[in-house]
Order: structure tokens, then sequence, then C-alpha cells
């Protein structure tokens, strides 16, 4: 079954959403299963986020030990000043 591309993105939306609010870098599973999705779609929609500049991938645990077959993901800089930037508005 295909998706539609508004549909992907309004999962894209609540991916950052979910990224912003964490504060923290979330595994892909973990995304997933906040999001109710299939962890392979999300990972999908996580790489095309990161061929955006939107998120950038972490392959290594906090030790600097790379993952074999996990990612953690987070907001990139940019993204997290601009989505900060429309919160701020939006209460305004």
């Amino acid at each position: 079954m295909k998706i539609s591309d508004k549909k992907r993105d309004k999962i894209a939306e609540q991916i950052l959403a979910l990224l912003f609010s964490s504060h923290k870098p979330m595994f892909t599973s973990h995304v997933a299963e906040e999001i109710a999705r299939d962890e392979e779609f999300i990972k999908k929609i996580l790489e095309d986020l990161k061929k955006r500049k939107l998120v950038i991938e972490i392959k290594k645990n906090p030790k600097g030990v790379e993952y074999i077959k996990r990612s953690r993901w987070r907001l990139s800089d940019s993204a997290y000043k601009i989505y900060k930037q429309h919160q701020a508005n939006k209460f305004l």
C-alpha cells in the first residue's frame, strides 16, 4: 500500500515534533513506537529528513563506540532554531 506524500509529510512533522520535545537523541525503534508506525517506514522518513538536513544521525554511543545495527536521531541545530522560533510565535 502506498502512502500519499501529504500523509508522509504529516508523519515527518510528527517525528520532528517528537525529537524537538525529547531534548535528547532517540533510537529509531523509540521514534517508531511513539509515532505508532513500522520501524522500517520510520527509518525511511528519518533518512529523507537527514538528506534535507533536518535531523542528524548519531552512530556512536556516548562512550564513542560505534553502533553496529542501531542509530539515534536528533534535530539538527538549524531545524531546532526554526522549530523553537515557530513554537514561540504560536504562543504570541
